[in-house]
């Protein structure tokens, strides 16, 4: 069968579209070119300006090196040293173990021996946290840039006046960090990774005055760099970022954990296992160090101490410590070595307590002697400067403040007043706990009616509560802290009796301020300090002072005073010279004082023992040290050698008119009136008895009269 199939047709052809005219470019399209190379041309542009300043710059010319600072005694002599020789030690690469390498290196720049000066990630971070702040408050800096900031980046200044040339960090703008990088980039190329690395740890500061590793090796643990383990490498890394806040002897704990960051940053490096460091972690973080940044003989070491402390307060640590400053103190040779044997002579049994003499020339204010504690290299808790927290109650001899608050206030020396053995103080400012105030005398002899002057000769607690209660405590707070004392006070009536902690530092400033006719110098160990150039950076005068109380008021109490050592409690104090004191002895006996002055020289002494609230019981063949015993015995034995080259002066003859405020009336005549205050006479030194002497029964030439305040009821 055939089938027949339709013919093929041909294909047809697409109808085609007419053609469109040609669309217009846009602008952006024209040009896209030209936008897409704007980036790398400025970016080309910046990095020909960085070259053309790079190959400008060259490495600037490093600060001076690090130098000794001297102390030195009022008659030029070396007293000791602030190490900045030990501190600018420089040690090769190779002293310096691979450990404390790896330790910094992890700490501080991960990345050290890959980059060329700059890490971009870490300023591109840095930066970016500025921007946010609209402030520097985050650095990018590696080890190059950091060593570019400590040791290149800055500048020198000269003072016009003095003539000093320092070297000066400019403040951390964007402008500095751009330079700083420029100059880390071309100290990359001037030097080896090992040796920026040398330079870098001869020259960090790792706190306690210690620039460069060899320096905090000895100052922490006493040990050359060559000689650090693993965990006191990564405790010294630790350091880096902040040596206050990470020091291992002030603060252990930050210091800890600090550490144990770093060591988990070593073993993410792969330096030590993670088991390694795990391990160590564990281990307390321990010191031994030496005298580290001092150097001088034990026995001077309060003394220099306090030398130390006030300078950096002054100059900061890296002055006093690298700068080679020339320090003049005050501290006359003499004298101290008489504080020394002075102490000794009368506290020389084991188990017996401690002593702190301070002598303050009252004319500049100047320290000639500080005994504070009789062991440098056991105990470095400073007893005459009340390091911590070792101020003590003065008891009686703080009576003087009182005194001159009186004084102020114009009462009479003569005036009368009934001192019985126990007294109430009904004044709402004395209440304790709510209640009356009520204490009693030392000595159930200590009772009668006394005349001011002679009540405070006889130190009678229940007389000077009374005077409290009405010159007001704020104001014999107020003349404390006006003559000397620093530390805070309470404005309560008790402080009369010295119940608040002092130390013998601020007592003595107290007593120079009297000696010196109202003009309060601060107390300072410091006469002229001196740069490394030898221009004059401050110099200690009398013109310092400043008048803080009527001359005459000082007189009058120093007069007050005369008698306490002529007939009074101080009478083991006499030295066959004008002299003016107050004896001082602490609730059951756990403080005793003699604080005292001629006219050049003031003087105060505690007896103590250093842990508080021990009584003074059974000592040196006393069955209780009271001021007049123990340490009026040493105030004597120091002054009468501190004075031996001193011409014999005497105090100022005060005035009387205008004081009288509850003085007595005047008998009628032809009844003479004798005399309130016993005229002065000299009395010869006297040879103390090992057992203290009942104070005689205080006897007064004037017939009774009415007391300044009502006679109140014994209790």
């Amino acid at each position: 069968m055939t089938v027949k199939t339709a013919p093929k047709q041909a294909p047809k052809s697409p109808k085609r579209t007419p053609r469109q005219p040609p669309k217009k470019r846009g602008f952006l399209r024209r040009y896209w070119w030209a936008f897409a190379a704007a980036p790398f041309v400025l970016l080309f542009l910046l990095l020909a300006t960085l070259l053309f300043v790079y190959s400008r710059l060259d490495l600037p010319a490093t600060p001076p090196p690090l130098q000794t600072t001297y102390i030195l005694d009022r008659d030029g002599n070396v007293l000791g040293t602030f190490h900045a020789s030990v501190d600018r030690t420089i040690i090769p690469f190779n002293q310096m173990p691979e450990t404390l390498r790896d330790a910094v290196i992890a700490a501080e720049d991960q990345g050290f021996y890959n980059h060329s000066g700059i890490d971009p990630l870490g300023i591109a971070r840095a930066a970016w946290n500025d921007l946010i702040a609209h402030e520097v408050v985050q650095g990018g800096s590696t080890i190059t840039m950091q060593l570019v900031k400590n040791v290149y980046a800055g500048h020198y200044e000269t003072d016009r006046k003095t003539g000093q040339t320092t070297y000066v960090i400019p403040p951390r703008t964007f402008t500095q960090k751009v330079r700083e990088a420029l100059l880390a980039m071309k100290l990359e190329r001037t030097y080896t990774k090992d040796e920026i690395l040398a330079k870098y740890l001869n020259t960090i500061y790792f706190g306690h005055g210690a620039y460069g590793v060899e320096a905090a090796a000895e100052a922490y643990w006493g040990i050359h760099a060559s000689e650090l383990n693993m965990i006191r490498s990564a405790t010294l890394a630790g350091l880096i970022s902040n040596p206050g806040l990470f020091d291992p002897i002030d603060h252990p704990a930050d210091a800890r954990i600090r550490r144990n960051y770093v060591l988990d940053r070593m073993a993410a490096l792969g330096t030590i296992t993670p088991e390694r460091a795990a391990q160590l972690k564990f281990q307390d973080v321990r010191t031994h160090p030496s005298d580290g940044n001092l150097s001088f003989p034990a026995k001077l070491g309060y003394f220099l101490d306090y030398t130390k402390r006030d300078l950096i307060a002054k100059y900061g640590e890296a002055q006093v410590f690298g700068g080679g400053l020339k320090v003049t103190t005050g501290l006359d040779p003499r004298m101290q070595v008489a504080a020394e044997e002075a102490v000794a002579a009368r506290l020389n049994t084991p188990g017996d307590p401690q002593a702190a003499v301070v002598a303050i020339d009252p004319a500049t204010g100047e320290v000639r002697a500080m005994y504070g504690g009789s062991n440098w290299q056991k105990s470095q808790v400073n007893l005459a400067t009340g390091d911590g927290g070792t101020g003590r109650q003065a008891g009686s001899a703080f009576k003087p403040f009182t005194l001159t608050a009186a004084m102020e206030d114009r009462v009479s020396l003569n005036s009368r007043w009934y001192g019985p053995g126990t007294i109430t103080i009904q004044d709402p400012r004395c209440y304790t706990n709510g209640k009356p105030w009520t204490l009693s005398n030392a000595s159930d002899e200590e009772s009668g009616t006394f005349s001011l002057a002679t009540a405070t000769a006889y130190s009678v607690n229940t007389v000077f509560a009374q005077v409290a209660s009405l010159v007001g405590p704020d104001a014999v707070a107020e003349v404390a802290h006006r003559m000397g004392i620093r530390s805070k006070l309470q404005p309560v009536c008790s402080i009369t009796l010295g119940t608040q902690a002092v130390t013998p530092l601020e007592m003595t400033n107290g007593y120079a301020t009297l000696a010196a006719r109202g003009v309060r110098r601060w107390a300072t160990p410091v006469h002229v300090v001196r740069d490394a150039s030898g221009h004059v950076l401050d110099r200690t005068t009398s013109g310092r002072g400043k008048q803080v109380l009527a001359t005459n008021d000082a007189d009058l109490v120093t007069y007050a005073l005369e008698n306490v050592i002529r007939y009074g409690t101080g009478t083991a104090a006499s030295i066959g010279r004008p002299t003016a004191g107050k004896t001082g002895t602490a609730q059951d006996y756990v403080d005793a004082w003699f604080c005292g002055y001629v006219p050049r020289l003031a003087t105060c002494v505690w007896v103590g023992y250093p842990e508080g609230e021990i009584p003074l019981e059974n000592v040196e063949g006393y069955s209780a040290v009271f001021g007049g015993t123990l340490p009026a015995l040493i105030w004597h034995d120091f002054m009468l050698k501190a004075t031996e080259r001193m011409p014999v002066q005497d105090f100022t003859t005060p005035s009387f008119d205008g004081y009288t405020v509850g003085a007595p009336t005047p008998p009628p005549p032809p009844s003479p009136s004798p005399t309130e205050i016993p005229t002065p006479t000299p009395s010869p030194t006297p040879s103390p008895s090992p057992t203290p002497s009942p104070l005689p029964s205080p006897t007064e030439s004037l017939p009774p009269s009415p007391t300044l305040l009502p006679t109140p009821s014994p209790s």
